[in-house]
């Protein structure tokens, strides 16, 4: 029995088991969810049990890309309209956390490279403990981050966990304002129905006046001789022809100036057009854009897009992405040939590929490990995480690659992510709780107060400045503290408390700038 609890698989598993039980239990409100299986492993680790390091790696690099393929096509945008907002709270946090540190160096007279290694420890930040250990060459660095680390961990859990009800916010709330928000930047799609009455329209093409450019709206429908039918670029427009307008509010409101005004007729189509939801899921046709793709050749018009749960305008110059969901007017006789080439399988959308997800994490490592020259001072890599993250980022947003579809589906990234933060809690866990006692004793409790001032202060201001100067949502500001922190287990205290990937994108869009600094500022306190 005792050869049996030593072993390594059954304790991992056992631990994820009573971490998810334990999880589960609320208290007036308050669950640790699955960030509870880091407690179980803390306590299983002091007690002397041990789980195979390699699940710790693994585990890390199947959460972090599956974060980066989901967060992919959200963090370029989010970082090109809050890029300023993230750098200002990173360098924030961080910044105040080398401050407190080298405080502490003259204050406790702490040697530099034992404080480097609190530092980074106290802010969970493997790539810069790497870093830092490159610039000091001293094992000491890596007992400092022993020492911090496990308060770090937990100290951003529980800050993830206690800070919305401090400011009083309502998380569900804040679910509701992000998908209102969204909606903003992706507005409301509507048709009307308008009479064409401006003579200088009449008797030209739908390509010659360039209606899409010119308003933003899409013609679906035209009326011409008591018929109905979907135009193409050479549908010629006459007076008191019927036309259906898709778009929104500013775009219908510039389309009536342009034609003429509402009428409150039918344009049904007869019975040679019809009109069908069709799902993009023929690789061959992702990444291209409407315009190549050619559908009024089918008589065919494609009036609106829906992506993740939102309708978008079509654009010539729109490209479809794996999943997209089509609305099309067209011939019903065609129709048939236009479905062939979206491919309109849905059952194509539950399938997970291992194959991107293998070459991506290949190419993550690769990457991650390459290292640069900073102008002769110091060499600058990503590391395992960054290189991943970075990769994941990249593939997702450019989205396939000759026959490979950098995608996955939202039911498998959901497993294979949870799989991967579960394995890495479990790992890391037992791997510091074997470290606390012995640590404890040799280095005294001060360096886990000190450890413990550097991880929360510093999160505390930049969370204020967050939440009162730049007015953030909750689960984005969340979001950006665990990413400022380099925090896997404090995204997965958020990401449990949502159904949103709000978290998930603004960790994603300051992990990068928060990787960088942390090497920065370790090297910079080595040369003291």
């Amino acid at each position: 029995m005792y050869h049996f609890l030593q072993e390594g698989y059954f304790i991992l598993f056992a631990i994820i088991a009573l971490g998810l039980m334990i999880g589960d239990l609320s208290f007036k409100g308050f669950s640790l969810d699955s960030s509870a299986v880091i407690f179980v492993a803390l306590l299983l680790g002091h007690l002397g049990f041990t789980i195979p390091g390699e699940f710790q790696t693994l585990g890390l690099l199947l959460f972090i890309f599956t974060i980066g393929i989901q967060a992919g096509p959200g963090f370029f945008e989010v970082f090109r309209r809050y890029g300023h907002q993230l750098l200002v709270i990173a360098f924030t946090l961080i910044a105040s956390a080398a401050l407190l540190t080298y405080g502490a160096i003259l204050m406790f007279d702490l040697p530099v490279d034992l404080a480097i290694g609190v530092f980074n420890g106290a802010l969970t930040s493997t790539p810069g403990l790497a870093a830092a250990f490159d610039a000091t060459g001293s094992a000491v660095t890596a007992v400092g981050y022993g020492i911090a680390y496990p308060v770090g961990v937990i100290g951003v859990i529980l800050f993830v966990q206690i800070f919305p009800g401090l400011m009083r916010v309502n998380l569900i709330r804040e679910e509701q304002q992000y998908q209102s928000q969204l909606l903003e930047d992706h507005p409301g799609i509507i048709n009307r129905n308008l009479r064409i009455s401006n003579h200088n329209i009449a008797g030209k093409t739908l390509q010659e006046l360039d209606v899409r450019g010119m308003t933003g709206a899409v013609i679906s429908r035209v009326k011409h001789g008591g018929i109905t039918f979907a135009p193409t670029a050479k549908t010629v427009l006459h007076l008191d022809d019927l036309i259906k307008v898709v778009g929104n509010e500013e775009a219908i409101a510039k389309m009536e100036l342009l034609a003429g005004g509402s009428v409150d007729e039918d344009l049904s189509f007869d019975q040679r057009y019809e009109v069908s939801w069709l799902l993009v899921t023929n690789k061959s046709v992702v990444n291209k854009s409407i315009r190549a793709l050619n559908l009024t050749t089918f008589n065919a018009t494609i009036t609106r897009i829906r992506r993740s749960g939102i309708d978008l305008v079509p654009h010539p110059h729109s490209r479809l992405r794996f999943g997209d969901k089509l609305l099309i007017s067209g011939s019903s006789q065609e129709m048939i040939q236009v479905e062939k080439i979206l491919g309109n399988e849905a059952g194509r959308l539950s399938e997970t590929n291992f194959l991107p997800m293998a070459l991506g994490i290949a190419l993550g490592i690769a990457v991650g490990a390459l290292s640069i020259n900073v102008f002769g001072l110091f060499n600058f890599s990503l590391g395992l995480t960054g290189g991943v993250l970075a990769v994941a980022l990249i593939l997702s947003n450019i989205g396939k690659t000759g026959p490979i579809l950098w995608s996955m589906s939202g039911s498998g990234n959901q497993l294979i992510r949870r799989l991967g933060l579960l394995l890495f809690m479990a790992t890391v866990g037992v791997s510091a709780g074997a470290e606390m006692e012995s640590v404890i004793k040799n280095e005294g409790l001060a360096l886990i107060g000190i450890g413990a001032a550097i991880t929360i202060l510093p999160m505390f201001m930049a969370a204020l400045i967050a939440h009162f100067v730049f007015k953030m949502n909750m689960l984005s500001l969340l979001g950006v503290l665990t990413g400022a922190m380099t925090s896997t287990p404090g995204l997965a205290a958020v990401d449990s408390k949502t159904t949103i990937e709000a978290p998930s994108v603004s960790y994603a869009a300051v992990y990068p700038l928060a990787l960088v600094l942390m090497i920065l500022f370790s090297q910079l306190m080595a040369l003291l």
